[in-house]
Parts: structure tokens; sequence; C-alpha cells
């Protein structure tokens, strides 16, 4: 495949200090990819994550290919020029809107036939045609066409979506060396939350000898517990040398568990989408800042954070901010947020490389509400 290095540098217990080298650039792993569905995170830009360090970034196949179209993307001469982002991208395969927009799909054999969310216009994505949209977006790595599954759901819908999962990744295999983009392809587990399923799921995937893989079908609704326990149970025999993705997760507590269970990669919406309703990540909790009690308390967002936003502005501010409406709360909000993950992911390397990394989890959990109080 594309060009593409992944080594596993150093270790504590299960979690995993590593580097993954794509055409665009180093990633260093553990990481948290900033969503950029359309090309963007919502309320900031790509000069603020480089800004803020963001090493690699997700986007959607399926947004994209309805606005702009791949073909613009491909004239500027692929996402990150399009975009302006100069570290790795990794672009989702669409396979996440099988579930989101269900009532407007249909799915066969073949591949997913869509109605546009946009006007209802009809889209088909086949495996094949999922591959050449990220090799015109010119993806780093792209994620093969996948049928995540609803929670709950039963046993029949979920062996169907590993069947056509392991056959659309067969398929993308011959498409992809027919047309050899430059990017490398990931291949994606499912199989619900019965254990053969995706026992079978991940041994016909591992087979397949894909340069990485991701764990699917979770955040969909389903309770923590379950999500748990299949990602404590089959993360540990995805492929040591490949880089380990789960999808869709992203709290603090989640990421500290998951890093134990030797988990890679993560991205999730919720750093920008609660900040934009006034819910702050910080080492403390999330921070409710539209409450009245913060009205007169000049103090930084996160007294520990050194980003711009708590260097400049004061907790009073950012909540007068939203109290008029004003678009800029989202904004100071959400660039706070995405900096606490990246700033969290970097002190998480810094732990596994440094041989604490059970130290730092078990004191940031203590100091960490998961309440939604901050005081």
């Amino acid at each position: 495949m594309g060009r593409f290095r992944f080594r596993v540098v150093k270790t504590d217990g299960k979690a995993r200090y590593s580097i993954m080298e794509t055409k665009s650039g180093t990633v260093e792993l553990p990481n948290f990819m900033p969503v950029c569905t359309t090309g963007t995170p919502r309320s900031l830009t790509t000069m603020d994550l480089h800004e803020m360090g963001a090493q690699i970034i997700v986007a959607n196949t399926y947004h994209l290919h309805l606005r702009p179209g791949e073909d613009v993307v491909e004239k500027a001469g692929g996402l990150h020029r399009f975009i302006n982002f100069k570290g790795s991208i990794l672009t989702d395969s669409g396979g996440f809107q099988v579930f989101s927009l269900a009532r407007l799909r249909k799915i066969t054999e073949d591949g997913i036939e869509f109605r546009s969310h946009i006007d209802g216009s009809p889209v088909f994505l086949s495996p094949e045609k999922v591959i050449e949209i990220q090799s015109k977006l010119n993806s780093d790595i792209m994620m093969i066409l996948d049928y995540p599954t609803r929670y709950p759901s039963t046993y029949e819908e979920n062996l169907l979506s590993v069947k056509l999962t392991t056959r659309w990744a067969e398929r993308s295999m011959e498409h992809y060396e027919k047309i050899k983009p430059g990017g490398v392809m990931f291949a994606i587990v499912q199989g619900g939350f019965y254990r053969d399923l995706r026992e079978k799921s991940l041994r016909e995937l591992v087979e397949m000898d894909f340069p990485g893989y991701a764990i699917g079908g979770l955040a969909l609704g389903e309770p923590r517990h379950e999500r748990d326990w299949v990602v404590e149970e089959f993360t540990p025999k995805l492929p040591w040398d490949k880089p380990r993705y789960v999808m869709g997760l992203g709290k603090p507590e989640e990421i500290l568990h998951y890093v134990e269970q030797g988990v890679d990669l993560f991205d999730c919406v919720i750093a920008t989408r609660n900040a934009r309703r006034g819910a702050v990540f910080t080492r403390r909790g999330i921070m409710r800042i539209k409450n009245a009690r913060f009205r007169e308390d000049f103090s930084p967002l996160d007294p520990g954070c050194d980003c711009k936003v708590c260097r400049n502005y004061s907790r009073a501010y950012i909540r007068h901010l939203f109290s008029v409406n004003e678009t800029t709360a989202g904004i100071l909000a959400s660039y706070h947020s995405v900096y606490f993950f990246i700033k969290l992911m970097k002190d998480i390397r810094e732990a596994i490389k440094g041989g604490y990394f059970r130290e730092f989890k078990e004191e940031f959990l203590r100091n960490y509400s998961t309440e939604g109080t901050v005081s």
C-alpha cells in the first residue's frame, strides 16, 4: 500500500507509545483526532489546529462527496491543500451514515443507497466508490466501507453486518490494487455485542493484513459497560504491530481506560459540540460556563491550562459572551476544549514513555468530575 510505517516504541502495561508515519508526516500515538467532518472543526479553523499542535484529523467521505465533491477537492490539490492542513488526514468511509441516516438508506450486497440529507437526491456508495472518493481527497488513511448496526440489534442483523463488512473489505483490497492511491486503508471490526461475531469479523479482517484496524459499531447508543467489554476483550486481539483505532469514542475517562487496554487512536465530536453549548472540558471536569456563579469569576476557564484562551480571557467574560448569544463564545470555548484533548494526549504519551501511566491515570481521575460540576 501507500507510504506508511508504524512501530511501537515504549509500553507501560498494555498502554503503547508508538510512532505512525504517513505520507504527510509523523503522528505520535496515542492520539486524539479533532473531527473536521466537512473539512473544518466546528467553530474553529485548521490554523487553530496547527497552533494547538494537532498531528492528525478526521474528515468524512460522505459529506465531502456531497459538498463540495471530491472532484473539486482533487482540482484544489487534495484535501490537505483545500483545507490548509499540513498534518495527516484520516477519512471515514461514510459507514456511520448507515446508522445515522437509517430512514434514508437501503443496504445491498453491492453497497449502500442513500437519499441525500441535503436535498433527497440519490447517492450510492459501494466499496469501490468509497476508495475512489478518498483517493481523490488524497487521504493519508482511508477507512473501508463498513456496516455498523444500531443498538440494540438482533444476531441476524449483526451477522449480515459482519458478512457485508468482510466482503466489502475484500472488494476494497481488490480495487485498491487497481487504482493504487497514495494513502493506506484501515479495516473496521464489526459484530455488535455478540462475542462470536466480533471474533469472526476480527479473524477474517486480520487475515487480509490491512495496515491498521478499527473497532467500530460503538458509541451508537449502548451503555458504557457494553462498549467497555468489547474494547477490553478485542483490542489485545488486534495485531500488535498495527495501529488500533476505536471509532467515535473520546470522553477523557474513556480515553484513559482504553489507552490502558492498548488503543492508539480516538475521535469524538464532544470537544466542540459540548463547548458550543457552554460545557467546557477542564482538568476538574466539565464546566457549565453559562451558570450564574461564574458572573464575577475572573479566573481562566482552567487555571492549569496554557492555551491562549486561558491566558487571555476570564470565565466571567466567556459567560457574558454566551449570555448575549455572541458567536465568539462558542469559538473560545471550542478552542480551549480541543486544546484540552490535544494536551491530554500529549501528557498520556509522556506518562507512557516515563513508565508512570497508571499513576497519571489515577491522579487525573481523582481530580476529574464526570458529573458536570466544576467548583
